[in-house]
């Protein structure tokens, strides 16, 4: 069992993405892994509203003092908002991972299937626990 905490309604990639859908709408956000991972973030890098991601493909940067990492988007879809308070305190991804969305889309057509492609925190907790660390 992993020591990092796990969100149940969400959805994550093995790339360390989760996604919430609501009402329609993918909010998007790194793991407490990926954020524990990455140490101090210090800087979020979003992508524009409007843009376009694809599942698989970066969609925005998060710096930390040991490095830089692409986030990787884990739907396809139109970019309809992004949280920009992250611009301003981007150390809150460090203490609240699954608060701290970093953009919101509305999904493409193709959203079940990309759904089906991610695990539920169980699997997610598996993945981490068999990630070499």
């Amino acid at each position: 069992m992993a020591k990092f905490k796990l969100d149940k309604s969400v959805k994550y990639a093995k790339t360390h993405e989760w996604v919430r859908i609501e009402d329609g709408i993918a909010t998007i956000g790194i793991s407490d892994y990926a954020q524990d991972s990455l140490s101090d973030v210090v800087y979020v890098e979003l992508p524009d509203v409007g843009d376009m991601v694809e599942a698989g493909k970066p969609a925005a940067t998060v710096e930390s003092v040991k490095a830089a990492e692409e986030v990787i988007a884990p739907v396809s879809g139109k970019v309809v908002e992004v949280n920009s308070s992250l611009e301003d305190t981007p150390e809150i991804v460090n203490d609240r991972p699954y608060d701290a969305w970093f953009f919101r889309v509305e999904p493409s057509d193709k959203l079940d299937a990309e759904l089906a492609n991610l695990m539920d925190a169980e699997a997610y907790d598996t993945h981490v626990d068999e990630e070499p660390h």
